[in-house]
C-alpha cells in the first residue's frame, strides 16, 4: 500500500499495473478506403532513455537489440538492456552487478556492445587503482556467452599516459580485427587523436604499431573529438564522433562524421560538420552508436534535455538519419527531432518493496556498495558509519518532482539515522533524517556536513519523509507522523534550499534512501514514491 504525496490517499495499485516506463512507438494510421495514399512510416525519433544514460551503445544479436550505457560512479555498474523494437526497453541485468574489477575503481564510461561467433564482448573505460594517485584512463573488455552475462573481466587493453578512452572494436576491410580508441589529450590542454591498433582474435592484447585515424583539428571540434562509432555503408566506413564540450550546463557538444575506404585511412571529415547539433529542446547531442531496424538507420545517443539540463543528466535518443547524393549521413534539420514525454507519469516510481530482492532501477555509490536486501515487504538497509551514510537512490527523470518514503521509526536504532535525500554524490547532498529523538535537514557540499535545522520528533511507530523539488535547484522537505494524511513542513530561513550545487559535472541528480551510523544497525523503509511534474 502506498500514499499520495499530496493528500495522503491510499493507492493499493502495485507497480506492475502501472503504465510502461517507455514511451512506445507511435503506430501507423491504417485506412482501408481503397486508392487512398498509403499511411505514414512510423516515427522511431524518440527519447527512449529517459533520465541519466550517457554515452549509449547498441547492437543487435539475433532479434532482439541489447543496449548499456555509462555508469560513471553509480552502481551496479552498466546497465544492459534489450527490446525488439528499439523503443520498449527493459533492464535485464549489469555487467558488473555486484562487484568492480579488480583493476579499476571509478570513471565506468562508454561501454560499446558487439557479439560474433557466439559471444557478446563489452568494450568499457575505466579508471586505473592507483598507489597513492589516481591511475590511468585505460580501455578494457569483458565478455559473456550470453548477452544478459554473467561477463569474464579481461583487463586493461591500453592505458596511455594521458588516458585512453572510448573504445570501439571492429575488422578492417580485410577481416583483421582491430581497436580504435581516443587518447584523452584534452586533460592535458593536448591535441586528441584518435589511434586503431591491431587486436588479437581472443581481444585480451594488442598487437603491432597504433596508427592515427585523425584529431581534433577544425574550430567546431573544439578541445577534443571522441565517441568514435564505425559503420560500413557501400565503400566506406563511416566514423560518427563528436567533439568539443561533452557535458554540464556550458556543454559544446555536437556530432560529426569522417569517412575512409580503409579503416587506416585517409579519413575525410564532413563538409556539412557538425552534422548533429542542438535545438530549442534537445542540448549537446553526441556520443552515440550506429543501428538499423526495418532498413532504416538510427543513432543512438544522448542529449540534455533543455528544461532540466545537468540536474537530470544526459538522456538516450533515437535520431534516424538517412545517405544523400554524395554519400553522406543527414539528420532532419541537423538536429534531434526527439520530442519530450508528454506524459510524465509513465515515469513515476512506486515502489513496495515485493519480492525478496530489491528492483534493477536502485543504484548505490560505485565504491560503497552497501549491504542491501528485501524481506516482508521491507527494503532493509544496513547503516556506514561515514559521511552520508550508505546509501540507494534512483535516476531522476524531470527538473520538477517528489519523492517520499516511509521509514520505520519505531524500529530504528539508538545513533542510527535514516531518511530522504537528493544526492549529486556521496559528497554532496540534502537529507532529511530521523533519529536519535529528532528530525535533521542535513546540508552536505564538497563533504564538509552542516545540520541546517532539527525538530523535536513526538513518539510514532512510522515516519514519513517528503521532498520537492522546482527545477532543479530548489528543494523544501516535510514529515508526517500519521502514515502522511497531514505533512509538516521543514521551516527554513528563505522558501527553498538551494541544490544548484549538487550534480556533478558528469552526472545528474539521483533521490534515495540512507542510512547513517554504527554498521551493526539496519534500518527498514515500507516504501519509496517518486512523481514527476511540469
Amino acid at each position: 500500500m502506498s500514499f499520495d504525496l499530496e493528500t495522503g490517499a491510499s493507492d493499493a495499485s502495485s507497480p506492475s499495473e502501472w503504465p510502461l516506463p517507455y514511451p512506445v512507438a507511435s503506430q501507423p494510421v491504417v485506412n482501408t478506403a481503397p486508392l487512398i495514399e498509403a499511411a505514414p512510416a512510423v516515427i522511431y525519433d524518440k527519447l527512449i532513455l529517459p533520465g541519466d544514460f550517457p554515452d549509449p551503445t547498441i547492437t543487435k544479436i539475433g532479434d532482439t537489440y541489447w543496449a548499456s550505457a555509462t555508469s560513471a560512479e553509480w552502481g551496479p555498474v552498466f546497465p544492459l538492456l534489450k527490446s525488439t523494437n528499439l523503443v520498449d526497453w527493459e533492464v535485464v541485468s549489469y555487467v558488473f552487478p555486484d562487484r568492480l574489477p579488480e583493476w579499476a575503481d571509478s570513471n565506468f564510461w562508454a561501454p560499446e556492445i558487439s557479439h560474433e561467433n557466439g559471444k557478446t564482448y563489452i568494450c568499457y573505460t575505466a579508471r586505473k587503482k592507483g598507489k597513492g594517485r589516481r591511475g590511468q584512463l585505460c580501455v578494457a573488455i569483458a565478455s559473456a556467452d550470453d548477452p544478459a552475462g554473467p561477463y569474464t573481466d579481461h583487463g586493461p587493453l591500453i592505458g596511455q599516459r594521458k588516458g585512453s578512452i572510448d573504445g570501439f572494436p571492429l575488422r578492417d576491410e580485410n577481416g583483421v580485427l582491430y581497436m580504435v580508441w581516443k587518447e584523452d589529450g584534452n586533460a592535458y590542454k593536448k591535441d586528441t587523436p584518435i589511434w586503431a591498433q591491431r587486436m588479437n582474435e581472443s581481444r585480451t592484447a594488442l598487437m603491432g604499431k597504433k596508427v592515427e585515424l585523425f584529431h581534433n583539428d577544425t574550430p567546431w571540434e573544439g578541445c577534443l573529438v571522441e565517441g568514435s562509432a564505425i559503420v560500413r555503408q557501400g565503400e566506406y566506413f563511416y566514423m560518427f564522433y563528436a567533439g568539443n564540450g561533452c557535458c554540464g550546463k556550458c556543454c559544446t557538444y555536437a556530432t560529426g562524421v569522417a569517412r575512409s575506404k580503409k579503416l587506416l585511412g585517409p579519413w575525410e571529415k564532413c563538409p556539412q560538420n557538425p552534422i548533429l547539433k542542438k535545438n530549442k529542446t534537445w542540448k549537446c547531442p553526441g556520443h552515440g552508436t550506429v543501428t538499423k531496424y526495418e532498413g532504416r538507420w538510427f543513432l543512438l545517443h544522448h542529449a540534455y534535455y533543455t528544461d532540466s539540463h545537468e540536474f537530470v543528466g544526459r538522456q538516450g535518443l533515437l535520431s534516424e538519419f538517412t545517405w544523400n547524393a554524395e554519400g553522406w549521413p543527414e539528420f532532419v534539420n541537423n538536429s534531434p527531432q526527439a520530442e519530450p514525454l508528454r506524459d510524465l507519469r509513465v515515469l513515476n516510481v512506486n515502489d513496495d518493496f515485493p519480492g525478496n530482492r530489491l528492483s534493477a532501477a536502485w543504484q548505490w555509490p560505485v565504491n560503497e556498495q552497501p549491504t542491501v536486501g528485501v524481506s516482508d515487504g521491507q527494503l532493509l538497509l544496513t547503516a556506514r558509519p561515514t559521511g552520508i551514510g550508505a546509501v540507494v537512490a534512483q535516476r531522476t527523470f524531470t527538473a520538477t518532482y517528489k519523492a517520499a518514503a516511509t521509514l520505520d521509526y519505531g524500529a530504528l536504532a539508538p545513533n542510527t539515522y535514516a531518511g530522504l535525500a537528493a544526492i549529486g554524490d556521496p559528497q554532496n547532498a540534502l537529507a532529511l533524517v530521523a533519529g536519535n529523538g529528532h528530525l535533521q535537514l542535513w546540508h552536505m557540499k564538497g563533504s564538509k556536513h552542516l545540520t541546517l535545522t532539527e525538530v523535536k520528533l513526538e513518539d510514532c511507530k512510522m515516519l514519513c519523509l517528503r521532498l520537492e523539488a522546482w527545477g532543479g535547484s530548489r528543494f523544501r522537505f516535510a514529515f508526517s507522523t500519521d502514515g502522511g494524511t497531514a505533512w509538516q513542513p521543514v521551516v527554513l530561513d528563505s522558501f527553498a534550499l538551494n541544490g544548484t550545487y549538487l550534480p556533478p559535472w558528469d552526472r545528474g541528480v539521483r533521490v534515495g534512501l540512507l542510512a547513517q551510523g554504527p554498521d551493526t544497525s539496519t534500518v527498514a523503509f515500507d516504501n519509496f514514491a517518486l512523481r514527476n511534474c511540469r
